[in-house]
């Protein structure tokens, strides 16, 4: 077996697994979770029923390409959402479907990685499991950067040392972020890419939540857009990975898609045709209504804004929370160790969160998720208030 294999970690959900495991929860109340990142909210129907319309898709093998008609359906969203110039986005050459953003995270750096000595792939901590099994399995180092609230849960890419930035092969921003909601602003995306430059590295941006934010007037901005805006319309070095899990409630759906660079979509092409990963017919057709539409993504924000609103009023009194930038996580500190806080909510009010110390690895003899808990306001607005509530009411007994 692949020896690399020895250095992934349990995911964060089989660590959390145990921890239940090793309590009672009362049975006089139902379950709510607010640990897992899966959308609750319906599926537009005109994409459920675009997808039972074309089954007949399913008689012929898709091409790893994807249609022309999907990649540019994507270009025309990617043109219009990040403001880029008409035509600089090629469907042809700047854009691959893929079935969604962990297929596309873990390939990517299988195909983009040189296994050479001392290789490293850059990213934040805590950060989503995917970028540390990815790089491990390609070969090279995870390097992590903390992300503390000192910084607004933003790496401090100025404290990054050149010896580190020369091994870099692949650095992963995840803006929103996962799990602490941080949108990373213009003036770090143009620092990051003038690093990018003078280090030879590639930026892979995971933006698969920018399109759950609570100000219409200033949605967050892309590493595609930072490049429009510096003039860099061939995207040189820069990739994004984007999903329609999140931003239109289809995580079955598995689709989404990576934009950018065409040097290196060209080869990752190559590497996909192996890989075996085409996205069905059906739902390529599905997901150009999704696309294609956005009055759904509208009223899905709106669901988001409204439980945010309700929930952060409960719990701001009794923890330290706020809204995030964007996304549909809490990244809420905790009164006691973020474990233990987690596995006494469940024992006493059959909550599940998640442990910021789960999704984060020892840095500087730093664990910067320790002390906070994720919280996924996934659920429906009456099980988002009613779960507030047990949080608040599980505090206030800690008191």
């Amino acid at each position: 077996m692949n020896r690399d294999l020895a250095h992934l970690q349990p995911y964060p959900f089989e660590k959390l697994a145990k921890l239940k495991a090793a309590v009672t929860p009362p049975t006089d109340m139902s379950h709510i979770a607010f640990s897992i990142g899966e959308p609750k909210h319906a599926s537009p129907d005109f994409v459920v029923k675009a997808l039972a319309d074309n089954l007949n898709g399913l008689s012929v093998y898709p091409t790893t390409k994807g249609s022309l008609e999907l990649r540019t359906s994507i270009a025309n969203w990617c043109t219009r959402r990040f403001h880029l110039s008409e035509g600089v986005l090629s469907p042809e050459d700047n854009v691959l479907p893929v079935t969604g953003t962990r297929e596309a995270i873990f390939a990517f750096t299988q195909a983009a990685v040189d296994r050479v000595p001392g290789a490293l792939v850059v990213s934040p901590n805590p950060f989503y499991q995917i970028y540390e099994g990815a790089a491990y399995l390609a070969g090279a180092t995870p390097h992590y950067l903390n992300c503390l609230a000192d910084n607004n849960f933003i790496p401090d890419y100025d404290a990054v040392a050149d010896d580190v930035w020369d091994n870099c092969q692949i650095l992963f921003i995840c803006s929103p972020g996962n799990p602490t909601g941080a949108v990373t602003q213009f003036d770090t995306l143009k620092k990051l890419i003038a690093l990018a430059d003078k280090h030879d590295f590639i930026i892979a941006s995971d933006e698969c939540y920018s399109e759950i934010y609570f100000d219409e007037a200033n949605p967050p901005i892309g590493l595609l857009e930072a490049c429009e805006k510096l003039g860099r319309h061939d995207f040189d070095k820069c990739v994004v990975m984007h999903s329609l899990s999140k931003r239109s409630n289809l995580p079955g759906m598995r689709s989404g898609f990576i934009a950018g660079d065409a040097k290196l979509l060209e080869p990752f092409l190559k590497y996909r045709t192996y890989h075996g990963c085409a996205m069905q017919a059906q739902h390529q057709i599905a997901s150009i209504a999704a696309w294609d539409d956005e009055a759904h993504v509208l009223d899905n924000r709106n669901k988001y804004r409204e439980k945010f609103r309700e929930v952060v009023n409960i719990l701001s009194p009794v923890m330290e929370v706020k809204q995030p930038d964007a996304s549909f996580y809490l990244w809420a500190k905790t009164p006691i160790a973020d474990d233990e806080f987690a596995q006494r909510l469940f024992a006493e009010q059959h909550m599940t969160v998640l442990p910021g110390s789960y999704v984060s690895r020892e840095v500087d003899g730093i664990v910067p998720g320790a002390g906070y808990v994720r919280m996924a306001l996934v659920a429906t607005l009456d099980e988002c208030i009613e779960g507030a509530k047990r949080i608040r009411t599980f505090v206030e007994s800690l008191t």
